[in-house]
C-alpha cells in the first residue's frame, strides 16, 4: 500500500479525525444550547448522526495517535477495509443530516419567515455550517481509505 497524506497512523490523519471530531462536536454544541431544537425532526437526525460521526471520529484518533506514539503502520488491508466502511457509513449519515436540517432550516427560517427567535435561528445555521464542515473532513477521509484500499 501507498503512503497518501490522511492514511491511518500519519499526522495529517490525525489532524482530519480531530477536525472531525472539533466540527461535530461544535455542531451538536450548537444545535443543543437552543431550547426548540427537539420540535424539527430534522434537527434531531442531526444530533444522532453526528453523535455516532464523533464517537467514530474519536475512536479512528485514538487509533491514529497510538499508531503514531508507538511508530507502527497500519497497513493491514481488513483495517483499511473497516475504514472505509465506516468512513461511507459516517459521511452518508452525515451529508443526509446536514442536508435535511439545512433544508428545514431555510424553509421555516427564511421562507416561511417564522423566526421570531433570531438568537436560535443563528444557532441552527451555525450547527448546519459546522456538520457540513464536518461532513467535508469525513469525505476526504473516506476517499482516502478507499485510495488505500485500492492501492493494496
Amino acid at each position: 500500500m501507498r503512503d497518501f497524506p490522511g492514511s491511518p497512523g500519519t499526522m495529517t490523519g490525525l489532524i482530519l479525525r480531530i477536525l472531525q471530531f472539533v466540527f461535530a462536536a461544535v455542531s451538536i454544541a450548537s444545535m443543543a444550547s437552543t431550547a426548540y431544537f427537539f420540535k424539527f425532526t430534522a434537527f434531531c437526525y442531526l444530533i444522532a448522526s453526528l453523535g455516532l460521526q464523533i464517537t467514530w471520529s474519536f475512536v479512528l484518533a485514538l487509533i491514529d495517535a497510538y499508531a503514531l506514539v508507538k511508530n507502527r503502520a497500519l497497513k493491514n488491508s481488513l483495517l483499511i477495509s473497516l475504514f472505509v466502511v465506516g468512513d461511507w457509513i459516517t459521511a452518508t449519515l452525515t451529508l443526509a443530516a446536514a442536508s435535511s436540517s439545512s433544508g428545514v432550516a431555510i424553509l421555516y427560517f427564511n421562507d416561511l419567515n417564522i423566526c421570531g427567535f433570531i438568537g436560535e435561528c443563528q444557532k441552527y445555521q451555525l450547527s448546519v455550517a459546522f456538520a457540513f464542515l464536518s461532513w467535508i473532513t469525513v469525505a476526504t477521509s473516506s476517499l482516502i481509505m478507499v485510495w488505500l484500499l485500492a492501492s493494496g
